[in-house]
């Protein structure tokens, strides 16, 4: 056997042996690529469900953003010193008495009529807060109240612009100097009925 024949079959070996060292490198995956494909399946080789889209909150329908409605609703305005709220009910002012305007048995007072439409025009179709005193009804069935629209008094503010006047009757009693002080100043000023009525200027 020649003596070259040996180093040809190592050096033959040794390329075969580079080659498939070679080749075990390209196919084997990277760590990497084994992390990527281990986040991709669970056991069993069954791939992860796909996670679902976010979902952006619902908007508050209208309903919802609306302001609640508090107080109760004066559906009507009987006369200047009457009204009749949600249900049918009816409501009269304490503390104040205005002319008559609707009551059959009695003709129409002087500055009934204004102090009715004066009246219609502060409370009808609005919500207002009823304050009770000693006795919830007199004898015809009404509500004793006192009658606030926002931070007015309505007892007190038709008393102050000459529509009514005070007509107290115990034991509701709790505003009456208010009411008083509101006429004083309403008498004194010759507001309303103190100007345009002759039996209300000699008392």
């Amino acid at each position: 056997m020649p003596e070259y024949l040996p180093k040809i079959f190592v050096l033959t070996g040794i390329i075969i042996a580079l080659t498939l060292v070679r080749q075990a490198w390209v196919t084997t995956p990277s760590s990497a690529e084994q992390a990527s494909v281990s986040t991709t399946y669970i056991a069993g080789s069954l791939p992860l469900a796909p996670r679902a889209p976010d979902v952006p909150a619902s908007e508050p329908t209208m309903s919802e953003t609306l302001p609640k409605k508090t107080g109760t609703l004066v559906v009507r305005v009987i006369d200047g010193d009457t009204i009749e709220i949600e249900g049918g009910t009816r409501v009269r002012y304490i503390g104040v008495n205005t002319p008559e305007s609707v009551d059959p048995r009695k003709k129409v007072q002087c500055f009934g009529k204004e102090a009715a439409a004066q009246n219609k025009e502060l409370v009808e179709g609005k919500r207002v807060r009823l304050e009770a005193d000693v006795e919830d009804k007199d004898r015809y069935g009404r509500l004793l109240r006192y009658v606030w629209l926002g931070d007015t008094m309505v007892n007190e503010r038709i008393v102050q612009d000459g529509y009514a006047q005070l007509m107290t009757i115990a034991p509701n009693v709790k505003y009456v100097e208010r009411f008083k002080a509101a006429q004083t100043k309403a008498r004194e000023q010759k507001r309303g009925l103190w100007n345009q009525c002759r039996e209300s200027r000699n008392k």
